[in-house]
Formats: structure tokens, C-alpha cells, sequence
């Protein structure tokens, strides 16, 4: 649920305004790029790191030509999300297993809120997202950010076809498992707590805060105290500041629409770090609609 729940959102950049960064780029801003995620750098090390831990984990590595050549193809498929590019992300990082399904799958919980094809296609993308991330939990099941992404898709699939069918189908139940693994194992996990804080401000949307509470055991307070936490987290990310007022509108859009629309002016005043955040920034000047 990391991206605004309103479907349309985020419009893909402009071809050639955002160029693809060399991997001794994406290293230099790396802990910038990631702060929110909290994932670790994907160089030959932290593939030889998961291979003396996971025995699944190493075989599929050795088959794939290494540590130092699974690693290198994470770092482009993640150079091409950066850049914006994210259908050529979702490919190359669907091909790259567990840590290659994070950058496919926060590619494709973008990218299906634009890509053409209706319903129909978005589904598709997020229903493939559901699928590589569970695959990647068989093989890391201590790894955050499949937690996380699981999470993303399964709550970007949720809105799609409604929360409240979500609810009855069971997904949000899910997301929220999902979500608070991912912050288990990484506390400092800015997103994690963002779309924690989504989740508990929808189910009292949908359905007010006595039943939201005694059906799911979700409140508003929660809700607040996990955005809160975002904010401290990552301070100028733009994306925590408008999912945060989302959550506030979703909440009381009347009575918190001046506490919203300061925080997308906030937004609105960051320096971007790659593509993605010069579109979340765009779309923060034009304010809460």
C-alpha cells in the first residue's frame, strides 16, 4: 500500500529525463535511494552473505553464474527503477530471483497504476508481483523487503478490486501479517510503517472506527503513530508526507484538510532523489484533491 491508494497517481517520466545511473553511482546514493526500504547494497557480498545462510538460496545463485554476477544484475534492474523505467525493471529483476523480485515488485505496484490495459493488465502485473515475492520468502524467510513487497502487492491488488472485497477475501488480513514481519525484522523500515499506518486509516475509513477496531484491531491512533514514525524515519521523503496526509483525509477529510495540505507543501519543497520522487514532488505541488 505504499504508493497513494488513488489509482492514476503517477504518470511514467518522460522518455530520456531520467538516464539509467552507473553502478558507481547508484552505489554513492544509495543509502539515500533506499532509506525507506532499508535494502541492503546487492554487490557480491551481500549475495555470498545469503548464500552461507540459506542452502536454497545458494544453489539458485550457483546456477545463475555466482554471487558477483547475480549481484551486478540486481544493481541494473534497481538502476532502471531509479531511472524510471520500471516495465525493464520488472523484466530484469523478474529474472533475477529473491533480490531481484524487490525491485521488480516496487516496479510493478508503480507501474500498475499507469500501465495501459485497464483492470485487466494491472491485475496481471500485480497477481505475477504476488507470485515472485512469495518464491523469494521460500527462499529468504527473513528477508524484509519480501515481506514488504508481498505486502505492496497484495494491497495495491486490494485496492483495485476494493477494500471491502479485500476484507472479505481475506487480503487485508495479508498485507497486515506481511507488513508486520517486515517491520519485525527491520524496525527502521520507513515504507513498512507507511503502509501500516495506510492500512489501519482505510479499514476505519471503510468501515468506522468501533468495527475497524473490534473486527481487525485497527484504530486511527495506530494509524498515526505509524506515519509519525515514517516522517522521523525519512524526514524529506516526499512520498511519506502525502501518504500521511492521505491517511489524514482518509481519517477526517474536513477536519484535517489544513494538516494535509501543509504536509504536501512540505512535499512539495524536497529535492527529489531519483524519477519516482521527481513525480511524487509533481504531483505534491498540485496539492491534496
Amino acid at each position: 500500500m505504499r504508493r497513494s491508494s488513488k489509482q492514476g497517481t503517477h504518470r511514467e517520466p518522460p522518455a530520456g529525463k531520467a538516464r539509467r545511473p552507473a553502478a558507481a553511482a547508484l552505489r554513492d546514493r544509495w543509502d539515500r535511494l533506499h532509506a525507506g526500504d532499508r535494502e541492503p547494497f546487492p554487490d557480491a557480498s551481500r549475495v555470498a552473505r545469503l548464500v552461507k545462510k540459506h542452502a536454497g538460496f545458494a544453489s539458485w545463485v550457483e546456477d545463475q553464474g555466482g554471487a558477483e554476477t547475480v549481484g551486478e544484475g540486481v544493481q541494473a534492474a534497481w538502476a532502471d527503477f531509479h531511472a524510471g523505467n520500471f516495465p525493464r525493471a520488472i523484466e530484469a529483476g523478474g529474472k533475477l530471483g529473491a533480490l531481484g523480485a524487490t525491485a521488480a515488485n516496487k516496479a510493478a505496484a508503480i507501474h500498475s497504476l499507469q500501465a495501459g490495459g485497464g483492470q485487466a493488465r494491472a491485475l496481471k502485473l500485480l497477481e505475477a508481483a504476488v507470485k515472485r515475492a512469495e518464491r523469494a520468502l521460500e527462499l529468504l524467510p527473513d528477508y524484509a523487503n519480501a515481506h514488504y513487497t508481498l505486502a505492496l502487492a497484495l494491497g495495491r491488488y486490494s485496492q483495485r478490486i476494493s477494500i471491502l472485497q479485500a476484507l472479505a477475501d481475506g487480503l487485508a488480513t495479508r498485507v497486515r501479517e506481511h507488513l508486520e514481519a517486515a517491520l519485525e525484522l527491520e524496525p527502521r523500515h520507513a515504507e513498512g510503517h507507511i503502509a501500516l499506518g495506510l492500512y489501519h486509516a482505510e479499514v476505519v475509513s471503510k468501515l468506522g472506527g468501533l468495527m475497524a477496531r473490534l473486527t481487525y484491531d485497527a484504530t486511527q491512533d495506530a494509524a498515526l503513530e505509524h506515519f509519525r514514525r515514517a516522517i522521523k524515519l525519512v524526514p524529506e521523503s516526499p512520498i511519506a508526507h502525502m501518504e500521511y496526509a492521505h491517511g489524514l483525509l482518509l481519517l477526517d477529510a474536513r477536519g484535517n484538510r489544513e494538516a494535509a495540505v501543509e504536509l504536501y507543501e512540505q512535499a512539495a519543497s524536497f529535492e527529489p532523489a531519483d524519477a519516482m520522487e521527481e513525480l511524487d514532488v509533481e504531483r505534491a505541488k498540485r496539492g491534496p484533491s
